[in-house]
């Protein structure tokens, strides 16, 4: 062998730096597929996008007005609050209705979802009615629920610099409008004018029954600590994460009870704050998402914390009527598993969550979003699989500690998306299999900022809680503000590929909250995205080739209390449902409270059946009562739409 030239020789340690750059690329670039296989697994799933009706005459921001302390990150402050829910909220029948909270203008809007029957009312913001307000204060989310129990969904909006606030439906209102709803506290106590009670800086709630007496309850997750955030007029009173993986210095979280409640022309609602229900590093982790769901079968709903700077929580239900408490659970260690990805103890950055049983095992399954950007901060999704053998099972290890559920999200092909947000797991193809949704994006500019947010997060912890030593994001600043909404389809191979593309679906605006619902009752599931900072859209579902579906409205067999404005019934939230196709795979799904970051989806129970059900399939419900007693109903019903009350007994309506 010949030796290697001088020349050459001298220029080898630059050669193998090149191969070395080059391999590295190749080997953490995002996976892609070519254009025809994305085609060819997109092919039943179509949407058109349609702009969604706002009333005008509001002042625009375009950046928020924040605490002198958080000037020099005034982008990084102003990066969340963009919020949608869909839902029936003026009771005919359809989840053609949007609450959608809009940080331009800091407006909680009603409006329809655009289509044949958007004329129904014009759009309209919520107001505070006689609540004390001040300027230091913004929406950041609106979820629907019948909070006091008159079978008319409610709006409960949870805000930065402000305790919450419900908005009940009134009864004697001739339609939807400003008048249509009465403002009351969550947290009673405020008076006067002018705000002067807790400054919560609140960005997650779910809501669920959890202590299992028959009536919802209120989970909320704050952020920042108890402070003048928004505040221009302030300096000082606010802090930052302690860490950027291990943080738990944020807000305390915060679960409401319900006690009681009245309807008629002056409806009312009644909610008791539990004490103490989580330990103190749970519960003043950095909350972006949070999820209720079931996992283990005894009708009490656990629930899954997605917090912001590491360590989310799942926890196992273990409350009684009148007590809510809670178990922390973790993944199981094991050879070759970081830490990172285990539940309970992960670093990464959790904010969104949502649940499905993506393997048809009759176990529920968690997708969890992170920041997963490539050269960027490439953490990964969570894609938790079930790993117990049943739910007996899995309810045994739950009861030692242990969460047994193992992230697949590299080998499914859904470890990598952007900087990730809300997600929400549905079957909008009536496949039989859900495909996942998932905001992305951060901060939209002109001037890359990417390097400084790298510095940042190699820097020692000590030095990430003092927002002088943040690098500057301001207005004009970009972080991931190129991203797109991801959209996975599971293919033959039981592999997701991300077909946004073909479907149109990659529009380059960050995107915050996902809501999914029939708006228009054709059997075919729409969804609707809110924009930071940007309109928000509404995805009419134009899919060519939908299989067959059960579509379920779950409603208690209370009577609605009588009035002008429709009463279609109050949700059954919380209520469990196990299809059995012909095919002998498993379907669950459950009437959701109200899960995820900003995106809320509509309350009835949609299962995809695929092409080949023909005749009725095998339908479980579990459910519990008004009274707290769990109820179970096996039925056989045919493909399309129904609606239950359910009591003692489930009966068709």
């Amino acid at each position: 062998m010949s030796p290697v030239p001088g020349r050459l020789r001298r220029q080898l340690p630059g050669v193998i730096a090149l191969v070395v750059v080059v391999g590295t690329f190749f080997a953490v670039r995002l996976p892609s597929a070519p254009a025809s296989e994305l085609a060819r697994v997109a092919r039943d799933y179509g949407f058109t996008p349609m702009s969604v009706a706002l009333p005008g005459g509001a002042r625009q921001q375009t950046i928020r007005r924040v605490n002198r302390d958080y000037k020099r990150i005034d982008a990084w402050i102003s990066s969340v609050g963009a919020g949608i829910a869909m839902n029936d909220l003026d009771g005919d029948g359809l989840s053609n209705d949007l609450c959608i909270t809009d940080p331009r203008t800091d407006q909680v809007i009603v409006t329809p979802t655009p289509g044949a029957r958007s004329q129904r009312y014009a759009p309209f913001a919520l107001t505070a009615g006689g609540l004390p307000m001040n300027e230091a204060m913004a929406p950041m989310g609106c979820a629907p629920g019948d909070f006091n129990e008159d079978g008319r969904l409610d709006l409960l909006v949870y805000m930065w610099g402000r305790t919450p606030i419900v908005y009940l439906a009134r009864p004697d209102a001739k339609r939807l409008g400003p008048d249509a709803y009465a403002a009351t506290e969550l947290v009673p106590g405020a008076s006067g004018t002018t705000y002067t009670g807790p400054e919560w800086n609140s960005n997650a709630v779910a809501i669920a029954d959890f202590d299992g007496d028959g009536h919802d309850d209120i989970y909320l997750g704050d952020y920042f600590p108890d402070g003048p955030v928004l505040d221009d007029r302030k300096s000082g009173g606010v802090a930052m994460n302690r860490s950027l993986s291990n943080a738990s210095n944020g807000g305390e979280d915060h679960f409401f009870r319900w006690t009681g409640a009245t309807s008629g022309a002056r409806p009312s609602v009644r909610f008791q704050q539990a004490d103490d229900p989580l330990p103190e590093r749970i519960s003043k982790g950095w909350v972006l998402a949070a999820g209720a769901d079931d996992l283990d079968g005894d009708q009490l709903p656990e629930l899954y914390i997605a917090q912001d700077h590491g360590n989310d929580a799942l926890l196992q239900n273990i409350s009684r009527p009148g007590k809510i408490e809670f178990q922390a659970v973790h993944g199981a260690r094991s050879p070759g598993l970081p830490k990172s990805k285990r539940i309970g103890d992960d670093s990464f950055k959790g904010m969104g969550v949502d649940f499905a049983d993506f393997d048809h095992d009759g176990l529920y399954d968690m997708f969890v979003s992170n920041i997963t950007t490539t050269f960027g901060i490439q953490e990964s999704n969570f894609q938790f699989i079930a790993t117990a053998r049943n739910q007996a099972d899995l309810r045994a290890g739950l009861a030692a500690g242990k969460a047994p559920w193992r992230d697949r999200s590299t080998e499914l092909g859904t470890a990598w998306s952007g900087w990730a947000w809300d997600v929400k797991a549905d079957d909008f193809a009536n496949s039989g299999d859900p495909a996942i949704v998932q905001a992305t994006g951060f901060v939209k500019g002109e001037v890359n900022r990417w390097p400084q947010l790298q510095e940042l997060a190699t820097a020692n912890d000590l030095a990430v809680d003092d927002p002088y030593l943040w690098p500057h994001v301001r207005s004009g600043d970009d972080i991931a503000g190129g991203q797109r909404l991801a959209f996975y389809v599971k293919g033959d191979d039981g592999r997701y590929r991300n077909v946004a593309r073909p479907l149109g679906l990659d529009v380059p605006v960050p995107t915050r909250g996902v809501a999914v619902g029939d708006a228009d009752g054709d059997g075919r599931l729409d969804m609707a995205v809110a924009r930071q900072w940007d309109e928000p859209v509404f995805y009419r579902n134009t899919g060519t080739a939908p299989g067959r579906y059960l579509q379920l409205r779950l409603l208690r067999d209370t009577q609605p209390s009588p009035g002008a404005l429709p009463a279609h019934g109050s949700p059954a939230t919380d209520a469990q449902v196990t299809v059995t196709g012909g095919d002998g795979r498993i379907h669950l799904a459950r009437v959701d409270g109200g899960s995820g970051h900003s995106g809320k989806r509509d309350q009835e129970v949609h299962v995809g059946l695929g092409r080949d059900v023909i005749g009725p399939v095998k339908v479980r419900l579990r459910w519990r009562d008004r009274s707290g007693r769990v109820r179970q109903e096996d039925l056989r019903l045919a493909p399309g739409r129904h609606t239950l009350l359910l009591g003692s007994h489930a009966q068709e309506r």
